[in-house]
């Protein structure tokens, strides 16, 4: 065998089983949590290969490759994977996003073994044939056109680009048509060679199956790595912090209200903890009808016919943004009045009632969103690839530790009333 696993194993207690993170010699990962009670077990596979690992000119790769890893290998034809996970019902599907793409399958846990080695076998050794890269390219084509037909995709593109102004986080994930023409299959096979490798890739197994099984399946089926390739090496730094109001308007046909869109880069999960105080914040700020943005500019104000904040958290960076459905065209008060809302948040420290309602909240929402072996496999892939699943564990007892002066500080090291992007968007 070419796998030695690290004795250093890590278990990490969580509220219901313990996680198992395996490192493999090879540099491969197994993050591994046994659930008895389940009938099922997920496998998800998390590569490190998205919009951060993309030569600039191959924008959208990424995601063409994930189409491409289902056209199969010389052993299993295109829909052959389909079919054998389908047919024992269990359903498989795929993701790309900034920092990562994944693959998870849901079987029963019986079949895992007959069809996790058909999921390895199609990510390690994609055949990406010269037809099947020409027509699939038509697909992603017709996503990528798709795309501005929403506007939700449009106006966030929009805010991400006026934001991120040198970082790969500015750019889309489904790429540019003109660049997605350029790209050839010795191209995207050359991608796949170089990042599809054991120390950019996370299997995690949730459900029914025991920590031993896990690694003696794990170890059997991701071996056939293909021969390294090495793309053009990709460089950046920091996106630098914004010293101005980057402000933009955006006109779109057939827009039944005017929205105003305003964002701040948080910070990545090397600051978790300045992560999650601005995830408590986006509720202090719009979670229901007490909370300040909602009581101030709906239910008071009637200025705004809904109003709400995203925080997402990213490797390097994150965002945070107000996304205000405006009732009538009075974008400059609205936007004084979330300016004077971000001051007080620095100025004074949230309420106790507030404080407690929000780690209350943020707490149940982790409960519920921990529930299913896809939910925590999904979260324990995302952990590993920003950096380590255990994090996922830590993030209700971070939240219940947040006291009001921290999230002063925060708000005050990430959110400026003076210093944002902007975004103005109206019928045209």
């Amino acid at each position: 065998m070419i796998f030695s696993i690290d004795r250093n194993t890590q278990s990490q207690p969580s509220c219901r089983y313990d996680l198992n993170v395996i490192s493999f010699s090879n540099g491969l990962t197994l993050v591994h949590q046994e659930i008895p009670s389940s009938s099922v077990v997920v496998a998800d596979v998390w590569i490190n290969a998205g919009v951060t690992t993309e030569p600039e000119s191959w924008s959208g790769i990424s995601h063409f490759l994930e189409h491409m890893i289902f056209k199969g290998t010389k052993n299993i034809l295109p829909g052959d994977f389909d079919y054998i996970v389908e047919s024992t019902g269990g359903c498989a599907n795929a993701a790309t996003s900034y920092d990562y793409t994944h693959f998870f399958l849901t079987t029963a846990s019986q079949y895992l073994p007959d069809t996790l080695p058909y999921l390895a076998e199609i990510i390690l050794q994609a055949e990406i044939p010269d037809e099947e890269f020409y027509i699939e390219r038509d697909v992603v084509l017709e996503e990528l056109r798709s795309s501005y037909d929403d506007y939700d995709w449009i106006i966030l593109q929009t805010i991400a680009n006026t934001i991120y102004q040198n970082h790969p986080y500015r750019r889309s994930v489904l790429g540019e048509e003109p660049l997605l023409l350029q790209n050839t299959p010795n191209q995207m096979r050359c991608y796949h060679k170089t990042y599809y490798q054991p120390e950019n890739m996370t299997v995690v197994l949730v459900g029914n199956i025991d920590k031993d099984s896990s690694i003696s399946l794990v170890e059997n089926c991701f071996q056939d790595f293909a021969v390294r390739s090495e793309c053009p090496n990709i460089y950046f730094d920091s996106e630098p912090p914004i010293i101005d109001i980057r402000r933009k308007e955006l006109f779109l046909p057939r827009l039944e209200q005017s929205r105003l869109i305003m964002g701040w880069m948080g910070p990545g999960i090397e600051n978790l903890e300045g992560a999650i105080a601005l995830d408590m914040l986006s509720l202090i700020l719009s979670g229901g009808r007490t909370s300040r943005l909602v009581r101030k500019l709906r239910e008071e104000e009637h200025l705004v016919l809904d109003i709400s904040c995203d925080f997402s958290l990213q490797k390097y960076s994150s965002l945070f943004t107000i996304s205000a459905y405006l009732s009538e065209n009075n974008i400059e008060q609205i936007e004084n009045i979330i300016r004077n809302q971000i001051y007080q948040l620095q100025k004074e420290p949230v309420t106790p009632n507030e404080l407690k309602n929000c780690q209350r909240s943020l707490c149940h929402d982790y409960i519920f969103s921990t529930e299913t072996p896809e939910q925590l496999a999904g979260l324990y892939g995302y952990y590993q690839i920003l950096k380590k699943a255990n994090l996922a564990l830590k993030y209700p007892h971070i939240v219940k530790q947040l006291t009001a002066e921290k999230l002063q500080s925060y708000a005050s090291q990430y959110l400026s009333p003076e210093y944002y992007a902007v975004c103005e968007v109206k019928s045209c």
